[in-house]
């Protein structure tokens, strides 16, 4: 079989700037009141709450981000010839195995991404 190449991602897609309206804000626990940015800055650095608060379509991914993904994301592609022979199709059809990424996929793409805000954004410790 030969290999199939990756393709990463330049960008990722931000789902509030093709929303009709956009979704009502959360409430500070305390006060009942939509957030402000500021609210967020005891948990998250500010290029999280930038990204958070942001209606732009795409947001760039750091290519070291990249980096990293390219690393530790892509999961090989399988070819499932006992489903085609089971269809009876000529059709060749492959699958994404998983079972080689011991995290699961959400959550190495996301700490990946979150450490190195952090660190860009000058955190020392970063707890999970």
């Amino acid at each position: 079989m030969s290999k199939v190449k990756v393709s990463l991602p330049r960008f990722y897609y931000n789902i509030k700037a093709d929303l009709p309206e956009l979704p009502p804000p959360p409430l500070h626990p305390a006060t009942n009141q939509p957030l402000n940015p500021a609210d967020l800055e005891f948990l998250f650095p500010p290029t999280l709450i930038e990204q958070e608060i942001s209606t732009e379509r795409f947001i760039e991914i750091p290519e070291k981000v990249r980096e990293a993904y390219a690393e530790y994301r892509p999961t090989p592609f399988k070819r499932a010839k006992n489903l085609e022979k089971y269809l009876n199709t000529p059709a060749k059809i492959y699958f994404k195995y998983e079972g080689t990424n011991p995290s699961g996929s959400h959550k190495l793409n996301t700490a990946l991404a979150q450490a190195y805000f952090n660190k860009l954004d000058g955190t020392v410790n970063l707890t999970t």
